[in-house]
């Protein structure tokens, strides 16, 4: 499950639990049902930045093969205008010619640099966005469980022990 499905799960639990009797703000839940659905979040949670580590490893790959292949775009493109100057008779034709491939080869190398970036910006701003939302919900969550901390606890009969919220 994605760890925002489970934050949202966890926030519907909150939402839907039973109210301490005459109270409107606090409420009472499975300890251990919460407990156990926060530990599966919090075990999620490092497969996703173990995915972010990936995409930028991935990233680094790709513009690894970019410069290689404008590195050899390049390569080919001298090769080929050392190759046309060499012969006296098209000397000027071939002048022209090697610049044009230079050109293009840098040309193709820039635009594939463009479209690297591009998308490794756009998959970064996607995982910024899960992780502003994961942490904003964990702060709700937080903020939520310091205010029931901070109304007390909630004193039923006698002999059972007193809930620890």
């Amino acid at each position: 499950m994605d760890p925002l499905d489970r934050i949202d799960e966890i926030i519907s639990m909150v939402e839907a639990a039973r109210s301490v009797p005459m109270s409107r703000t606090n409420f009472m839940f499975d300890r251990g049902e919460m407990i156990a659905l926060l530990e599966e979040l919090r075990a999620e949670l490092p497969s996703d930045l173990r995915r972010a580590v990936a995409l930028l490893e991935e990233r680094d790959k790709i513009i690894d093969a970019g410069k290689r292949e404008a590195d050899r775009i390049i390569g080919e493109g001298e090769t080929e205008h050392a190759r046309l100057v060499s012969v006296n008779e098209i000397t000027v034709s071939a002048e022209h010619e090697g610049a044009r491939i230079v050109a293009e080869a840098r040309s193709e190398a820039q635009r594939l640099r463009e479209e690297v970036d591009d998308y490794v910006d756009t998959a970064l701003a996607n995982f910024e966005q899960f992780l502003t939302r994961a942490l904003s919900s964990i702060e709700r969550g937080r903020d939520k469980m310091h205010a029931l901390r901070e109304i007390g606890t909630f004193q039923g009969e006698e002999n059972e022990r007193p809930l620890p919220f």
